[in-house]
């Protein structure tokens, strides 16, 4: 056994390194082989993007922590501002999470929630 401090870091690591680089690398490999408009990349765009607005949902419909204690409301206003930022500034996805964020910050700084900073 290593009593060395620093053992558990790099435990951790050499395996999250190994655990997802050998993923990485057999993604290189056989991505020059797939086609782009394949049918196999097609559903795995298809399921990426579906995981993608389930965990967005699961974070506006079933928050935990502090976004629990802000109200339905402005939570759905909140992603509504960032879609709408989203398709006016022709699709950037940067302009639209900035956007939602700011909506959300802003309804919870106004509407005095709890852990909203004191002045």
């Amino acid at each position: 056994m290593i009593d060395a401090s620093w053992w558990p870091y790099l435990m951790i690591i050499v395996a999250g390194w190994l655990a997802t680089d050998i993923w990485r690398w057999i993604g290189v490999l056989a991505g020059g082989k797939l086609r782009e408009d394949g049918e196999l990349l097609i559903w795995v765009r298809c399921v990426a993007t579906a995981l993608v607005a389930g965990v967005i949902a699961k974070l506006i419909l079933f928050p935990t922590g502090v976004l629990g204690e802000t109200p339905m409301w402005l939570r759905v206003s909140a992603a509504a501002f960032g879609f709408l930022a989203f398709f006016a500034s022709r699709q950037k996805v940067v302009v639209g999470v900035v956007a939602g964020e700011i909506a959300l910050i802003a309804g919870w700084l106004l509407l005095g929630l709890p852990g909203t900073p004191q002045g």
